[in-house]
């Protein structure tokens, strides 16, 4: 089987079906396929960029640019990663949900890359009150049974 980088090459395109949440909400794993594609230069910030971690593939959002490096993060997590210009293979062009194909140069694709990044802080902000609730009900071995009765009222799967 073809590697990533030796479909790149070959056709300058790549489409696969998403794996993993870094990139929720606006991208599913096993729903979704995404369309990649190689590019001259440099990659934007609110791009999308493919790029290999080691043997891993990565599909994370470019934050912004520094000398011979992106900063990166997936829209579903809260590191920021590093990343060599010469890790990054190719960028997200499109992607297709439940059959309809959807461009990245799309106005509704480009607000949402923007607010995602913009209302980051009050993501990372509910992101560390949730934790610490839940450290706090641990302790106080109230853990499982707000989980059961969160359950039962219906908001908690």
């Amino acid at each position: 089987m073809a590697t990533f980088e030796e479909i790149l090459a070959r056709d300058g395109r790549l489409i696969y079906k998403t794996k993993g949440f870094s990139m929720q909400p606006m991208l599913t794993q096993n729903r979704d396929l995404v369309i990649i594609e190689t590019f001259e230069g440099r990659l934007k910030p609110y791009d999308v960029a493919l790029y290999k971690r080691g043997k891993q593939y990565v599909l994370h959002r470019v934050l912004s640019l520094g000398e011979g490096v992106y900063y990166i993060r997936g829209d579903n997590t809260y590191m920021i990663e590093t990343v060599p210009d010469t890790n990054v293979l190719g960028v997200l062009t499109g992607f297709v949900r439940n059959g309809k194909s959807h461009l990245v140069t799309e106005p509704g694709y480009r607000f949402y890359s923007r607010f995602w990044h913009k209302i980051y802080p009050l993501r990372a902000f509910r992101m560390r009150c949730r934790r610490r609730l839940r450290n706090l009900l641990a302790k106080a071995g109230l853990l499982e049974p707000t989980k059961k009765l969160l359950k039962k009222l219906g908001l908690r799967k």
